[in-house]
Order: C-alpha cells, then structure tokens, then sequence
C-alpha cells in the first residue's frame, strides 16, 4: 500500500534558494515574511513551551489523496474526521483543505467548534509541515518554519512545503524560517529549557548536509529558547522519518518523560528502544534534574484488519495528544494494553478525560495522531 513510508520518491521543485546564512549545504530563501530570527519587535526571545499547557486551538490537514493512500484514502479521511470531532468538545480546531473537498471535510469533522481554510496541500502530516508554534515571555506567538522537504526528498511536497507559512498568517504568528530542515515530530520540549531529538533524523545528510552537531545544536537552542537538548540515536531508514522521537519519548511536564519500549524480539525498534531507555536513565534536564521515567509499550494483540496487515502499522499508544481537558490517545484492539495506556495516561494527567479512538487507516501509513496534529499555545 502506497504510504509515507513506502511512497515511491517523488521529488519536488524545490529549486536551490539562498540567503539563510552560513550553515554548511544550506540552501533555502528566506521569505519576505520571515523574521531576521527568533525575537520579537519587543526584542523578546522565543521559546517553545510544554505541550501540555494552555492551548489556543489544534490545527489538522483533512488532505488524504489517492495518489499517496491508494485505496485507502476516503478511510483516512474519515478517520481525520473521527479525531476532529474527539476534539472539538476540548478545543477548537482548524481545518486545512483543499477547495473541492471542503464540503467533504465539512460532513465528516462537523461544524461545531471548528474552522475551514482552504489550503494546497500534498499529504496529512500537519505536525512536520506546518512548523512548530514558538511563545515569548509577553505572550506574542511565533512559528518556526524548518523547511519541510518531505523527510529527506522521499515523498512529493511541493504544496506541503508552503503550508507552515500559510498556518503562521493564519494564526496571526511572527513567520520564524530556521536556517534548518526538519519536522516537528522530531522536537519534544518541556517547555523549561530541555528538548529530546534523535540524531537519525536531524544530524541527516538527507536534510542537514555539511552541519555538524555542534552547528545543528546552535540553531535548535537559538530557534527553540532551549538550553539542553538530549540526544537519543534514533535509526536511519526503517521509517520516512528517520525514526522522529514522538515515537520514541514525550515529556509529561519538566522532569517527567513517558518512554516507548518495544517489547517484540522481532522489531527493529526492540533494541533501539532499550538503548534510548538506558540514555534516558542516565540523563539530566537543563536544571541537572534526574528524569522521572513511564513506560509505554507498543501492543502486541492488534485487532486484525487490511490496515493492521500493512508493514508499515504503526502501532504506537505514544504517539498521543495532550489538548485542554483531555488527551486524545489510540486504541488498538488489544484489550490490556489499551487498559494500560488509558490507566497510565490518566495517572499521569490528572483531570484530564482519556479519549480513545481507532485509528487504523492512519496507522498504515507510518503515523499517529501526533503526527497529524499541530496544537498552537495558548
């Protein structure tokens, strides 16, 4: 099945721009938008903050399209639509699509609390394409744009790479261009200084070519308002994404971290996993603050459908999505674990309602609500 993991590579017209500065084997424009970097009229450093806090509204790509789903498009889009309407009884959310498909988008997420902007769009991973919301100590809202290239030129992206832009006009948000290429869902902030990233997707020559980590680190902390930034290894090339860490670890709050450990000897993501634990164990936050760890294991007993049977399932409860007044979490048929992902999310969210849907369709693709959501601060 055509997915964002094993999508014939279609590289778009992206042409060689200049003018983003010195980082080796950069080569994007900086749009007549963009601010000069990530500060404020009012001379205010940008940060982006804990996921978990205040939220303004979430954003989606109701964008699923034949030519990338296959068969399966209309039961992606049906499951956008499934997910918007988890939400929208917590949130507002907007909706990106395209023209023609915006009654279609209309029926299926409803009316209630959301909103429609019609959008060129290639594919529904909102979370990498649409940059990454960023806050400054007088409340303005930013976005940093990190040039989408579609995980490394493996996928068509030419509309999808001006979607991050468009989001920021939307929200009314300073347009931040980093001088970098990468994806949201390999960010994960507490929102005090400390990020988790994998060096397989960001120390890529498939997007950073020529930077080193200490330049790589330089631009995420200046774009970020970050002060330390632990380094899981990741693992190139089982995944579109080069392994982004919202598969592999999400703060809770500062100092608390939920953990993906795979527990199938057969998945490549078996001893990766067990590495990133033991890094995880030994590691410090920005403060020097030991981190409080929670497993998440993947299912094992998935119900079994056509969307299952693909090898690119991605059967993840970590891939969750905290929103205001609840977290909004996959279930996949297997009885215990989904108790156990519930239980553990509820714990760990206190006051929050725990809303488990199927996302299935969306699963076959390589992803999971994280990856098809973008929430913006409050």
């Amino acid at each position: 099945m055509p997915s964002r993991r094993n999508v014939l590579k279609q590289l778009a017209a992206i042409g060689a721009l200049a003018g983003l500065g010195n980082l080796p084997g950069k080569a994007h424009a900086a749009s007549s938008n963009a601010d000069e970097n990530a500060t404020s009229a009012s001379g205010e450093q940008f940060h982006m903050p804990d996921e978990a806090g205040p939220q303004a509204q979430v954003w989606v790509a109701f964008a699923a399209s034949a030519d990338i789903w296959g068969r399966d498009y209309k039961e992606v889009q049906a499951t956008i639509g499934r997910l918007v309407k988890a939400m929208t009884p917590y949130t507002k959310v907007s909706v990106l699509c395209r023209e023609e498909e915006e009654a279609l988008a209309r029926k299926l997420c409803g009316e209630q609390n959301t909103r429609f902007i019609v959008a060129e769009l290639d594919d529904i991973w909102l979370r990498d394409t649409g940059g990454v919301f960023v806050q400054n100590g007088e409340g303005e809202l930013g976005l940093v744009d990190f040039n989408f290239n579609g995980w490394g030129d493996k996928q068509e992206h030419e509309q999808d790479a001006g979607v991050a832009e468009l989001v920021s006009k939307q929200a009314d948000a300073h347009y931040l261009q980093s001088k970098l290429t990468g994806e949201g869902g390999g960010i994960e902030v507490d929102g005090n200084g400390t990020a988790i990233m994998t060096e397989s997707c960001w120390l890529n020559s498939n997007r950073n070519p020529g930077v080193s980590k200490a330049q790589l680190e330089a631009e995420l902390k200046a774009n970020l308002g970050l002060r330390k930034i632990i380094w899981l290894p990741g693992i190139k090339g089982k995944d579109i994404t080069d392994a982004h860490v919202d598969f592999y670890a999400r703060f809770v709050r500062p100092g608390v971290v939920v953990v993906n450990l795979d527990n199938d000897p057969a998945s490549h993501d078996y001893e990766v996993t067990r590495q990133h634990l033991a890094i995880l164990k030994q590691a410090t936050d920005a403060d020097g603050n030991k981190l409080e760890l929670h497993m998440l294991p993947p299912p094992l007993d998935v119900r079994d459908n056509r969307f299952s049977r693909s090898r690119d399932f991605a059967a993840g409860y970590i891939n969750y999505l905290p929103i205001n007044g609840a977290v909004i979490a996959p279930e996949f048929g297997d009885k215990a674990a989904d108790r156990y992902c519930h239980d553990l999310l509820a714990r760990l969210y206190p006051g929050r309602q725990i809303v488990q849907i199927n996302i299935d369709p969306v699963a076959a693709g390589g992803g999971g609500i994280h990856c098809i959501t973008l929430h913006q601060p409050a």
